[in-house]
């Protein structure tokens, strides 16, 4: 019987119903029993797909044996299913992905056939709770477990392909406000405070990063494309696709900064507002655009 399916049925079910059960000899002298399977809207995948892996000794495997998350998926059920969907570049969308298995089977996969599929996780960031061995292991929510399986996962498969160089990287996202404050106040709540308060438009606790990904999906271009950064003057330069978009969010930008960006002719140039202290300075960088990239399409936020 399969392993899973162990006295699924009873003795006098089997007396009454042998014409719904298949015996086969195996290589070692015994016999496997195997029900037939006429509902394929009823059946379960572990009648169809045999020999499925213990999700949960899969993800005890990679964490030093402890059990951080109940019932996870079977990468080896998972990559099944994937394998059997034309082409090797598509994008694998998980909206629960638990403890991110999904993803450990895509890269498994990509490693083993030299794919170039992706995956995306979704997760609500889920406590663990407080006396759960995830917690003790330092995980505070399920979100946080996805991410060190991935990372571990990602490890592992490299170590066991070598030779194929698998792309095990990932970024991790969360849904969040605008990097825009809010300044759109009636009359009666403005206050000399408020006004103070709405000199940049930025949030004070948004980073770099923050509004590099919000331009880009303010673009409509995928916040997937490869991402460079580097220091030109004492400021800090983000580069994407090969310089498709550049941008500085430095308070006060020289010249010579805006001229290596515009040099280099982005489709796009982003900047802060408070990066020029006057209109004159916006001016001067719209002009530098002009001599040096005229194509680029110049954005302040």
């Amino acid at each position: 019987m399969h392993k899973y399916h162990a006295w699924r049925w009873s003795r006098q079910k089997i007396a009454d119903e042998p014409y719904n059960l298949i015996v086969l000899p195996t290589a070692s002298g015994g016999y496997e029993i195997h029900t037939k399977i006429r509902d394929f809207g009823r059946t379960l995948l572990k009648d169809v797909i045999p020999d499925i892996p213990n999700g949960d000794a899969e993800l005890r495997k990679l964490f030093g044996g402890r059990k951080l998350f109940d019932y996870p998926k079977s990468v080896d059920l998972l990559r099944t299913l994937i394998g059997s969907v034309p082409g090797k570049d598509f994008v694998c969308l998980d909206l629960f992905s638990g403890s991110a298995t999904t993803a450990h089977a895509v890269m498994r996969l990509n490693a083993e056939d030299g794919g170039r599929r992706s995956f995306i996780m979704v997760q609500l960031p889920e406590p663990c709770g407080e006396k759960s061995e995830a917690a003790q292991a330092g995980f505070q929510t399920i979100c946080e477990i996805g991410k060190a399986r991935i990372r571990r996962a990602g490890d592992q498969i490299r170590t066991e392909f070598p030779g194929a160089c698998p792309d095990i990287g990932f970024r991790v996202f969360r849904v969040d406000e605008g990097c825009r404050k809010e300044v759109l106040y009636p009359p009666e709540e403005i206050s000399q405070p408020l006004i103070g308060q709405t000199v940049s438009n930025i949030r004070e606790d948004r980073t770099d990063l923050d509004l590099l990904y919000a331009c880009l999906l303010d673009q409509g271009l995928g916040i997937h494309l490869p991402h460079t950064s580097r220091v030109v003057g004492g400021c800090t330069v983000h580069r994407v696709d090969g310089g498709v978009l550049a941008a500085c969010f430095d308070a006060g930008v020289p010249d010579t900064v805006i001229r290596d960006i515009a040099a280099s002719r982005p489709q796009w140039a982003v900047f802060r507002d408070s990066a020029f202290a006057s209109d004159a300075a916006k001016i001067n960088v719209t002009e530098i655009f002009k001599s040096l990239s005229p194509g680029t399409r110049v954005q302040v936020l």
